[in-house]
Parts: structure tokens; C-alpha cells; sequence
């Protein structure tokens, strides 16, 4: 089974977040922050990842940066989930390695066609 990585400060947005990448048919692994999430990356990385802008002690941007340099951290796709929806922060995650970019809140809809969009489903 695929894996996707959710990392968000917020453990709401990773309750639902998880609900959705279930029914995707993705085991969920979940990361508070982003040092937590490239920890995690460190072990085994995921199929998927999506990912928060702001978060503590290691934001979205920065892990993004840091999976990138991984052996095969190119490999995820990752997809940012957030409320920055200005082009500068579209632009920024875009350079720095993220595959898509959706707003939140989103829905099942959403991340399913944004999986879609980047070969996941």
C-alpha cells in the first residue's frame, strides 16, 4: 500500500486529512512539524506528502528544501496545503520541489484531483 506523510501542526487538519488519504487507499503517516516529518522521511519515504506552510521548530518550505536532498527525496510527491494562496507563496513552494499546491480547507474532491494531477491515483 502507498504511504502518504501529513504534516500539519494542526492535529484536526491531520484527523481529516488522514479520513481522505484512507479512502485514497494511502497508509497515513503523520508529522506535527517539519523536523518530525523529515525524521520520518529519514526512515522511509513516503509515496506522498502533503504538506503545511506554517509550522513550529521546522516549517513547510524548509523540509520541502531538506526532502529534496535525501537520497530519492525527489521521489514523493508532494503537495502543500495551506492558507497562503498569494502567487509569491505559489511560486516559492513551486521552486523550492512541491508538485501541486491546494488551499485550505479542502475536501476528498480536491486532494483526489490534485493526486490525480500528480500520478499518485
Amino acid at each position: 500500500m502507498p504511504t502518504c506523510l501529513i504534516v500539519d501542526d494542526s492535529k484536526v487538519i491531520r484527523m481529516v486529512a488522514k479520513k481522505i488519504v484512507v479512502e485514497l487507499g494511502f497508509e497515513p503517516v503523520e508529522a506535527a512539524d517539519g523536523q518530525q516529518a523529515l525524521d520520518a522521511c529519514k526512515n522511509s519515504l513516503p509515496d506522498a506528502v502533503l504538506l503545511d506552510w506554517n509550522m513550529p521548530v521546522m516549517d513547510g518550505i524548509q523540509f520541502l528544501i531538506e526532502l529534496r536532498k535525501l537520497p530519492g527525496g525527489t521521489a514523493p510527491k508532494v503537495v502543500f496545503c495551506t492558507t497562503e494562496n498569494d502567487l509569491g507563496h505559489i511560486q516559492k513552494a513551486i521552486e523550492s520541489g512541491a508538485d501541486e499546491y491546494i488551499m485550505k480547507p479542502f475536501d476528498s474532491e480536491i486532494v483526489q484531483a490534485k493526486f490525480s494531477q500528480v500520478g499518485l491515483l
